[in-house]
């Protein structure tokens, strides 16, 4: 099942390996809504604002283990790439024991801080009991989220996108059917929701793991790769730190937004908190197009193939820019009937209207930055896809937080899309007179 994109038609092969990785995780997104859905719908308006803050957090602190994940996989790619075999399978093991430390070090951390996070997230007292059980047992799932995304950077970096999505899938189907016993039957609450998420994730991890330690040994380091090598693990370390502080930038920057959106009042929270669900799920497939996009990138730069890298750029644009257009149609004339997916009150559902219109009408930005990214990770450029995300992220909090108090929440929304816009022009611009795009 492995894909070498070095080779054949370019759009066939971004294509082929990116649906797996779009589909997994539109069903991880799925999943996510299902939570959404069964909270706001059967358990009622605080417990949808708890779970929705909570899920903001768990988004920014997953982000750093998949930030590493990534950043490892780009290496594991090149090495791919340029058939360096017994380097990528040190690289395997260094990544494996760097990346699990700090896994469980981040576990113990948000364990010991709780309360102080859910002060500085400025948690509502009403919902504060809620939000606090819902977070100490999701806390859980942290190592499972290594475990899964570290496997699957691992076989994504040699081209095998399928097999971690069948484990998604049945991670999914098993979090639905718990979200329904848990919730609705044995009424467990907001902590039922939790259950069913770590549960899942466990199952997803741990089979994932299975399958590539019993069916593809071939690829797995042996007792004479158990080297830590400085040379690969300094090479790691930038790849890895650098992805990881741009997928952590990132969602702290959401995650301050969350906290500038609490401070509106339980309304607002309700709304954004199904509003970002509903951003998510249509603008997850340029993401993690983007992602795939960074996989062939870096295979053909280990193989010293630089005019594929430059005909792969204009076509996986092209195709982006499709994807958005028609995403943004679909999304800005539902929106309505996406609100009341989840809720039932009119004032919610006019607040989740808007903010879906105005980023609705501007997914292009958000696919042109997803591109940007994966383009400059591939090529090994980590600093610039850093910089890219910390002008989009540092734009869209410093504007919501000058305006927004001033001139309404709306001014949150707009201050994202600003932020994609002037992150766009800088990668674009960088693009075409460092990068030689011509």
């Amino acid at each position: 099942m492995e894909r070498n994109l070095t080779q054949g038609k370019i759009g066939k092969s971004i294509l082929l390996f990116s649906i797996p990785m779009i589909l997994g995780n539109l069903l991880q997104q799925f999943y996510n809504i299902v939570d959404t859905y069964i909270v706001g719908q059967y358990i009622g308006s605080n417990a949808l604002a708890a779970v929705g803050s909570s899920y903001t957090l768990m988004t920014f602190l997953t982000s750093i283990i998949i930030g590493l994940c990534m950043g490892s996989g780009i290496l594991f790619s090149m090495y791919f790439g340029a058939k360096k075999y017994e380097k990528m399978k040190i690289s395997f093991f260094v990544s494996f024991v760097s990346i699990g430390i700090l896994s469980v070090v981040l576990e113990m951390i948000c364990f010991l801080l709780l309360n102080h996070i859910l002060v500085w997230l400025q948690i509502p007292q009403v919902i504060y009991n809620q939000t606090a059980k819902y977070l100490q047992i999701i806390f859980i799932g942290i190592i499972f989220t290594f475990i899964y995304n570290y496997f699957a950077a691992m076989l994504r970096a040699l081209g095998n996108s399928k097999i971690p999505l069948i484990f998604l899938e049945i991670a999914t189907i098993v979090n639905v059917v718990l979200d329904i016993i848990f919730v609705l039957y044995v009424h467990l609450g907001v902590a039922g929701a939790a259950y069913a998420t770590i549960i899942s994730q466990a199952i997803s991890a741990f089979g994932l793991a299975l399958y590539v330690l019993l069916l593809k040994k071939e690829i797995l380091p042996q007792r004479k790769h158990y080297i830590f090598d400085q040379h690969i693990f300094k090479k790691l370390k930038d790849y890895s730190l650098m992805t990881c502080l741009q997928q952590g930038i990132m969602n702290f920057g959401i995650l301050m937004i969350q906290g500038l959106v609490n401070s509106f009042g339980i309304a607002v929270m309700s709304a954004f908190s199904a509003a970002v669900k509903i951003d998510s799920f249509a603008y997850m497939p340029v993401q993690d197009f983007g992602n795939a996009f960074s996989t062939f990138v870096a295979q053909n730069k280990g193989a010293n193939e630089e005019k594929r890298i430059q005909d792969g750029l204009k076509i996986a644009s092209l195709m982006a820019l499709v994807f958005c257009i028609f995403i943004s149609l679909g999304v800005c004339i539902f929106s309505k009937e996406l609100m009341m997916l989840f809720v039932s009150k009119m004032n919610i559902i006019k607040i989740g209207m808007t903010y879906l219109r105005v980023e609705g009408s501007f997914y292009i930005g958000i696919g042109c930055l997803f591109l940007l990214y994966g383009y400059y990770r591939g090529v090994g450029k980590m600093k610039m896809s850093l910089i890219l995300t910390i002008v989009s992220l540092g734009t869209r909090v410093i504007l919501a937080y000058l305006l927004a108090p001033l001139f309404g929440v709306e001014m949150i929304w707009w201050a994202i899309v600003v932020g994609w816009i002037l992150a766009d022009t800088i990668g674009i611009v960088y693009g075409i007179k460092v990068e030689k795009w011509y």
